[in-house]
């Protein structure tokens, strides 16, 4: 007679194969629908989409893209104060936005905030507005109140300074280590001297290393402001394809990516200094 234990193992094999050929066949549906909704995508945003008897063929593509490549020199010696203003526009938008983050984060960290029904929620919304809007957006809004200029591009970088900046600060502040906050506490220190000996030299490298971080990402943000008029390479790229000069705006590019390095070098041996 054969053992009772012997049927019920068989049936739950039987189970188990049955699971694996049901989840096989649900990731090979996945796959299909997903390969079906990328070429919808591709069909409907680039084949149907783009208007490719303007482009002329490979020979039309290869002239268009060559002009790019008779760089206008003369236009150099025209760049520095741009170029310096962009400079300028993210350096200043970062210490603004620094100084604007600071009381977010406290208003955004669970354990520090004043009230966690009311305070903690506006910190909170008022890091997703900041990351939500992009800079240009925000270098729109600042155009049409304060003019152009690159107080606009300024006041841009600094509004989208803020969620970044804000956000890091407060989850730094959330994992902090609480016996020194605590030891401040039992010998009768004040709410400032908690956040000033307890709470800030621990989170200061994670702030500093943020916001160099930050001010490199802004000399990209900084380079563009100008397409809405608030200064900078921007502003110069855009008057070079109002002209056509397609050799000034590869030089303006060029421009671009010189600050960019430059940012990156700077940011790397700050963050090697300080931290």
């Amino acid at each position: 007679m054969a053992d009772a234990s012997v049927v019920p193992a068989a049936n739950d094999h039987a189970a188990w194969q049955r699971h694996v050929y049901r989840r096989r066949v649900g990731n090979w549906i996945l796959v299909v629908a997903a390969v079906a909704l990328l070429a919808w995508c591709v069909h409907d945003t680039i084949m149907f989409d783009t208007d490719w008897g303007r482009m002329g063929g490979a020979l039309g593509i290869g002239a268009a893209l060559g002009r790019f490549f008779d760089i206008d020199w003369s236009l150099l010696p025209m760049l520095w104060i741009p170029a310096l203003e962009t400079l300028m526009i993210a350096t200043l938008g970062t210490i603004l936005g620094c100084l604007l983050s600071l009381p977010v984060a406290w208003l955004g960290a669970a354990n520090v905030t004043p009230s966690k029904a009311v305070a903690y929620p506006v910190g909170r919304f008022l890091m997703v507005l900041s990351r939500s809007i992009h800079e240009i957006i925000w270098a729109l809004l600042f155009v049409g109140a304060v003019g152009l200029g690159a107080l606009p591009g300024i006041l841009a970088v600094a509004m989208r300074s803020i969620g970044f900046i804000s956000k890091i600060t407060a989850e730094a502040i959330e994992n902090i280590d609480h016996k020194p906050v605590e030891a401040i506490r039992a010998v009768g220190g004040s709410q400032f001297q908690v956040m000033y000996y307890g709470i800030v030299p621990q989170i200061l490298p994670v702030i500093i290393g943020t916001i160099i971080f930050e001010w490199d990402i802004n000399i990209r943000r900084s380079a563009i402001m100008g397409l809405v008029g608030a200064g900078g390479l921007g502003l110069v790229f855009f008057r070079q394809m109002a002209m056509f000069n397609y050799g000034g705006v590869t030089l303006v590019v060029l421009t671009v990516l010189a600050l960019v390095a430059l940012g990156e070098v700077v940011s790397h041996y700050a963050r090697k200094a300080v931290i």
